[in-house]
């Protein structure tokens, strides 16, 4: 697949890294050098993926949400999700910021749930049609203090993935920290523990070298 005109930027990182703080920070950043922006999440992003998320990450009925049940779940919205808003969005020359994507997948449903990387890179593959984000910036941050930031903002109890136990979560951010050794090139890793100001600007300087 060619690459597309747009520029792809994705957000990485265990519970309570502050992605979502860091998004809104360099989106404002962009649009006030010109660039036209479209800020997006997995699982979600469309009506149809924002639905899936809430079954994957909320659902509690009772009944077992098994690990390949999950991975299958997160791979259906991310192909309605790239097909419908971000291919679209980088075929008109936008930045799309991502919260979340296929390093997720691997880092959640592969390190933590310890699920075939072999099946989870072909269907990362065949879910975001073969498109890799051009950088990737890694919030790294150990889940202990992860969760006491969660702790103090959340006020209607934790998802399915934030009531795992704490090796879980300490899985994902090994394999989170593996997956950026092994691709350089494509990530940016920073400190979560610096403040907001801090990482802010060492990402806008890696942004700033792949895009102006």
């Amino acid at each position: 697949m060619s690459k597309s005109s747009g520029f792809f930027i994705t957000f990485e990182g265990p519970e309570g890294a502050g992605k979502s703080s860091q998004v809104a920070i360099l989106a404002k950043y962009l649009a006030d050098r010109g660039k036209e922006c479209v800020l997006t999440r997995e699982p979600g992003g469309t009506v149809l993926a924002e639905e899936i998320r809430q079954v994957v990450k909320s659902h509690n009925s009772g009944e077992k949400v098994h690990d390949a049940t999950e991975l299958l779940l997160m791979e259906a919205a991310r192909a309605q999700h790239v097909r419908e808003k971000i291919l679209p969005a980088l075929e008109a020359g936008k930045v799309v910021i991502c919260d979340r994507f296929c390093d997720s997948t691997s880092a959640y449903q592969g390190g933590a749930r310890n699920l075939s990387r072999q099946v989870i890179d072909y269907l990362n593959d065949f879910a975001s049609a073969g498109r890799k984000p051009d950088v990737t910036v890694l919030l790294d941050l150990a889940p202990e203090v992860g969760f006491k930031r969660i702790a103090a903002r959340e006020s209607e109890g934790f998802d399915r993935f934030e009531n795992e136990k704490i090796d879980f979560h300490r899985r994902v951010r090994e394999a989170f920290l593996q997956i950026a050794q092994a691709e350089p090139e494509r990530f940016c890793v920073v400190d979560a523990t610096l403040s907001k100001e801090t990482i802010a600007e060492k990402i806008r300087k890696v942004i700033d070298d792949a895009l102006f």
